[in-house]
């Protein structure tokens, strides 16, 4: 196995739901709900890597964008 772990960066899309994007890898996805853009991002995987080559663990690092009126 390469690495153990991939990092996913997630943001709520502008359309609603959310996008994840793999941070060093060509990875992305899309879904409606935080549980089917789980299901999607390990489907993601899978198909990205070689069997038995892809990360042990999946990290989701959620980030959102506040905008504060002064």
């Amino acid at each position: 196995m390469t690495d153990t772990e991939i990092i996913f960066s997630v943001q709520e899309s502008p359309e609603g739901g959310y996008e994840a994007q793999a941070l060093g890898q060509a990875i992305f996805t899309q879904a409606d709900s935080m549980e089917e853009l789980k299901r999607n991002v390990r489907e993601a995987v899978q198909c990205h890597f070689d069997e038995g080559k892809a990360p042990s663990v999946i990290r989701l690092h959620l980030v959102k964008d506040e905008v504060i009126q002064v």
